[in-house]
């Protein structure tokens, strides 16, 4: 199923407080028995949804509020508002001088993320690919870097900008990534640069790459190929689901060079893209392959 590990493991953790529950676990299974599902447990779930989305909406009042922030908290709180005296200091200021701006930015810039490659393939394997159980540590990615995590204060906003308004990233972004790699120095040293394709965005990562490898001085070839259209990563709640969405959906298209190979993408949600790829790269012949993505999306279970 297409849901998160938490998200059904509360479902199974509310249905086992029902008197009669229609669950009971043996071990570390849960098994369905006889028992119906009461029209209270509907009505429950339909009482608490209303309070959640009346605290949601609460949340957003107060991120709207230009003033009287206290004020609101003790009135959601049932307190009288009147009775609490106003703090007497000075209010804070609401911007910061263009100086202190660009140093904040520099030190959110100099940041990038690890991520750690995949050793097993899913419960299950991937059919198509004919795998299963642990991958073979001469298949596995080596440990890879990101430049930024989605969304964040340094780099975020570039990457969003070229990836859904431009189309294009900019070569800020190049330069940047140059400065990753010099900064962590991958041994042994990649030879040549390739990247994941995508049939929806056939240019954008490929001249990310191009435009990188020129930048290091290295050969860029295309040599993964995309077979298959598939659903976002992003899309795909739990681990199983990211491995078996891209089953079969990738290929080798050509005879590789020799030697290490920089693997380059925008975007890291699950790991398994990176992970198929550098299966399908070191099979085919290529040396240690280094994954480099512009950030990290957080989609990971």
């Amino acid at each position: 199923m297409n849901l998160s590990r938490g998200r059904i493991q509360k479902t199974m953790d509310l249905l086992s407080l029902e008197s009669p529950a229609p669950i009971v676990k043996h071990g570390s299974k849960w098994q369905l028995i006889a028992a119906r599902l009461g029209q209270g447990f509907w009505e429950r779930a339909k009482r608490l949804t209303a309070l959640r989305r009346a605290e949601q909406q609460q949340m957003q009042d107060y991120v709207s509020l230009e003033s009287g922030h206290m004020a609101f908290l003790i009135r959601a709180l049932d307190g009288e508002p009147g009775l609490v005296q106003a703090p007497r200091l000075p209010p804070l200021p609401t911007t910061a001088s263009a100086g202190l701006v660009r140093e904040a930015v520099a030190f959110l810039r100099r940041t990038s993320l690890r991520f750690e490659p995949r050793k097993k393939w899913p419960a299950g394997g991937l059919p198509q690919f004919l795998v299963r159980g642990d991958i073979d540590s001469n298949r596995r990615a080596q440990e890879g870097r990101s430049l930024c995590a989605w969304g964040d204060a340094g780099w975020g906003d570039l990457v969003r900008q070229g990836k859904y308004q431009d189309r294009h990233f900019s070569d800020d972004l190049v330069t940047a990534c140059v400065g990753l790699l010099q900064t962590w120095h991958p041994q042994p040293a990649p030879a040549w640069v390739t990247c994941i394709p995508s049939l929806r965005h056939p240019d954008l990562v490929p001249d990310l790459a191009r435009r990188l490898a020129k930048a290091l001085g290295l050969p860029f070839h295309a040599v993964l190929e995309k077979t298959a259209e598939r659903p976002a990563q992003k899309t795909m709640a739990n681990s199983a689901q990211q491995a078996l969405n891209l089953d079969g959906s990738l290929a080798i298209r050509e005879t590789l060079p020799g030697g290490p190979v920089l693997l380059v993408d925008d975007m890291v949600d699950s790991r398994w893209t990176v992970t198929v790829a550098a299966w399908l790269l070191r099979r085919h012949g290529s040396g240690p392959v280094w994954p480099l993505a512009l950030a990290l999306t957080g989609h990971d279970e």
